[in-house]
């Protein structure tokens, strides 16, 4: 999915006079996991059985190994505790949403994994965000009002001002001091480069260090295509997904002029860093390796959530460029998440991509993710009722699972210090089972209220998390206004096609009926193509084989 919505900024431009990027092809070591299993038995005392156990599951995984052919699966060791890292979920910046779709005069609520939050602007813009409990008795912030440049509980009306201080309760007696303990908790955000990040701990003061910048915004001549998606499963299943080019190939076949399914190839993959913050390397198609002046793409983990693809070019006048594309992943709940995704390019993009909506690029994005939804979905089930480790699962494959297995190893390293994980090696469930609501507030509520969306089948006017509508476009400033643009010329031309029909049989001119009946053609044609926008909006993608 990543490679997929990243290629078609790169699809005009020449790869030549490229730098030589053969000092990161070194082949990789041979595993010893048999060593270590050894090391594990002269271990002393009371760790022998322990010891024995973690040799009994190399020496099984060996075995399994060697029956798919030891050159293509990859053969890990067993994680140790002296490989833990120090990390706390907490001291972390997270995504929280894009600055430019963050609503002007309403509470927007989000999580970050199981702590509620809300963002507004104050009366002066300035933003704002704190936890999303009132109080008094515990009614969700998000779906109160700002009232004066305050955010009012829609209960019983308190106020509280920017820092969290309580400052109007209309049921006490004048005269009547506002309790102390009648504040909401705070936390510190920052708008950088167009999105804006949380920092989760109130123990800690923020660190500047570790919230991600990205040099390619500041490039001259950069233009990016920014979206964001509300998604049904977990953010380590999505940022998994993320970072697998092999199935775009396969899942996403025609969905652009780049995807199809006869390219599925063996891919190579050349790890250049592993930290305790995450890893970084080279990858690309097995068949272009050895290509002269060929350009591999370099992929970045980060923790806790932020995953990027970049590439240097040179373009036809000998000017070298850069691309990227960004996915920021916010952990919004057990089996939920919610992605920024970010495509940036320095080069002017060709002119017929320039001549495409926005709003239909966006449409093109929800595509995508829909392709993968379902299976991705099952993923996470099947994690969460199996309870163990993927490596007892999966079978990660050399030439296309690289990425995926680096991925679990960092969640071994440092998931003891995060609400719940699933390792290569190790796993730690969810503390309480999620809470599902059964009356969403917020943005879903009021809008499945006021507006039904389409569904795979029929009409759903309850909100439903799945769907295209709820998943991107009421997080969408963009795309909300053009649906609400496409349907106000919808109703226009549906009035004018009935005036020119009525007309047109009341007059008796032969001139006047022709004129009268191809306007009302012409308005017709202006229906459908609204409707056929508003349903892209609003509609999931359905796999042809799955229709009805």
């Amino acid at each position: 999915m990543a490679i997929l919505q990243f290629q078609p900024f790169l699809s005009h431009i020449s790869l030549s006079k490229t730098p030589n990027f053969s000092q990161f092809y070194k082949l990789p070591k041979k595993p010893r996991t048999l060593f270590f299993g050894l090391q594990l038995l002269l271990k002393p005392g009371n760790q022998l059985k322990k010891n024995w156990q973690k040799l009994g599951a190399v020496v099984e995984e060996i075995s399994a190994g060697a029956q798919d052919g030891d050159q293509s699966v990859i053969q890990e060791e067993v994680i140790g505790q002296k490989e833990a890292a120090s990390y706390n979920w907490a001291e972390e910046w997270y995504p929280l949403y894009l600055t430019k779709n963050v609503p002007d005069d309403a509470p927007l609520g989000l999580t970050v994994f199981d702590k509620q939050v809300v963002l507004y602007r104050d009366g002066n813009g300035v933003l704002r965000c704190c936890e999303d409990r009132c109080p008094h008795r515990l009614a969700k912030l998000s779906e109160g009002q700002l009232f004066d440049g305050r955010l009012e509980c829609l209960y019983h009306g308190w106020q509280f001002d920017g820092n969290g201080k309580c400052v109007k309760i209309p049921q006490l007696p004048t005269g009547a001091k506002i309790p102390k303990s009648a504040c909401v908790k705070t936390y510190e955000i920052r708008d950088s480069q167009g999105v804006i990040w949380i920092w989760m701990s109130h123990k800690k003061p923020p660190n500047p260090d570790k919230l991600p910048w990205f040099e390619i915004f500041d490039r001259p001549g950069c233009q990016d295509t920014s979206t964001i998606h509300e998604l049904p499963y977990d953010h380590s299943i999505l940022l998994e997904n993320l970072m697998d080019p092999a199935h775009v190939p396969i899942s996403h076949d025609r969905t652009d002029f780049l995807a199809k399914r006869e390219d599925a190839a063996a891919l190579f993959f050349e790890v250049t860093e592993r930290t305790d913050r995450g890893f970084a390397g080279w990858w690309g198609r097995e068949i272009n390796r050895e290509e002269p002046n060929y350009i591999p793409y370099f992929l970045r983990f980060e923790a806790p959530c932020v995953l990027q693809n970049n590439r240097e070019f040179i373009d036809k006048n000998g000017e070298k460029h850069y691309g990227a594309g960004l996915f920021l992943c916010r952990p919004s709940g057990q089996g939920k998440s919610m992605l920024i995704v970010r495509f940036a390019v320095t080069s002017k993009p060709p002119l017929l991509l320039r001549l495409i909506p926005e709003w239909y690029i966006h449409q093109n994005s929800c595509k995508v993710f829909e392709q993968d939804m379902g299976f991705l979905s099952s993923q996470n089930e099947i994690l969460m009722k199996e309870k163990v480790p993927t490596r007892e699962l999966y079978i990660n494959l050399r030439s296309s699972d690289t990425w995926v297995a680096e991925y679990r190893k960092w969640m071994d390293k440092v998931g003891h210090g995060m609400p719940y994980h699933f390792g290569h090696s190790t796993i730690s469930l969810p503390e309480y089972p999620a809470v599902v609501e059964h009356a969403p507030a917020g943005f879903v509520a009021n809008l499945s209220a006021s507006q039904p969306a389409k569904g795979g089948i029929g009409t759903m006017h309850a909100p439903n998390p799945a769907n295209r509508y709820f998943r991107h476009v009421i997080h969408c400033k963009r795309c909300t206004n053009d649906l609400k643009s496409f349907q106000a010329w919808k109703n226009a031309l549906s009035v004018a096609a009935l005036v020119s029909t009525a007309l047109a049989v009341l007059i008796s001119g032969r001139q006047w009926k022709a004129l009268l009946l191809f306007s009302t053609t012409l308005c017709l044609a202006g229906i459908h193509i609204c409707s056929t926008a508003i349903a892209l909006n609003t509609t999931n993608f359905i796999r042809t084989h799955r229709r009805l």
